[in-house]
């Protein structure tokens, strides 16, 4: 879907092919100019299936599948990210989520945040958004 703002900008917000139809009101991302803005992403396979009582690497490792994903339908990639936000239920997993980052990211090094929460949507151990170039 494509929407004109008052100031000849247009708004674009896509869904990924490789991912389930996401379930409520939003899209996998939005794209502005030649900024991709992606929507948090949880540990939900390409078929629905929440994956929240998976072991946490396995929940994580679906997490970064879905925003490459993400990233491949708005034409972008990792080596574009800008910023990504996590937010984790329990800190402890901390070690492991960033062990699991770093080999997925590379040597390219987004600005990130970290959040600690107290619950996530489907009772998922993680939570990513991002914002990319494109």
């Amino acid at each position: 879907m494509k929407i004109e703002d008052e100031r000849g900008g247009a708004v674009s917000c896509i869904n990924s092919p490789e991912l389930s139809t996401p379930g409520g009101h939003y899209s996998h991302a939005c794209v502005h100019g030649n900024t991709v803005y992606l929507s948090g992403q949880l540990p939900v396979d390409p078929d629905g299936n929440v994956l929240a009582d998976r072991p946490f690497a396995e929940q994580a490792n679906q997490v970064l599948f879905n925003i490459d994903a993400t990233l491949r339908a708005a034409g972008s990639g990792r080596d574009r990210l800008i910023q990504v936000r996590i937010f984790i239920t329990d800190m402890a997993q901390w070690p492991e989520f960033n062990r699991i980052y770093a080999e997925w990211i590379g040597g390219h090094r987004p600005a990130r945040i970290v959040a600690g929460v107290s619950e996530l949507h489907f009772g998922s151990a993680l939570e990513v958004e991002a914002v990319a170039g494109i």
